[in-house]
């Protein structure tokens, strides 16, 4: 079983495979132990899984943040997933998708996000 530095360690390459060199510059205020469990166990560890692969897990990721609402990790999801090279279409289509479960002003508000990190060429 891996140690806590070892996940860690793992979160941090993973958090660099996903979000290149934006890793670290949000100027978060998070306190260390909420960074420690967020780089060690979501990234050292649920991120690491061989169930699904980076662009599935990223992909999923922004849909889920879509659902929620949760605009200020979308700007981060939808930069980590373009990163990776997951095309645009793919999330317009993964948000539209999403209007219509959790409706429509998640979307709309998805969209504007999208925008912001993602301008449409």
């Amino acid at each position: 079983m891996p140690t806590d530095e070892e996940k860690f360690a793992k979160g941090v390459a993973k958090m660099g495979e996903l979000l290149g060199d934006s890793v670290g510059k949000s100027g978060s205020v998070l306190p260390p132990a909420f960074v420690k469990h967020t780089v060690g166990h979501l990234f050292g560890d649920v991120w690491q899984g061989e169930e699904m692969s980076l662009q599935e897990r990223s992909l999923l990721t922004c849909t889920v943040l879509v659902a929620l609402g949760r605009e200020n990790e979308q700007r981060i999801h939808f930069a980590g997933a373009r990163n990776i090279g997951i095309a645009r279409e793919k999330l317009e289509g993964a948000i539209t998708h999403v209007a219509h479960y959790a409706g429509w002003p998640v979307a709309v508000s998805a969209f504007g996000i999208l925008q912001e990190v993602w301008p449409a060429e």
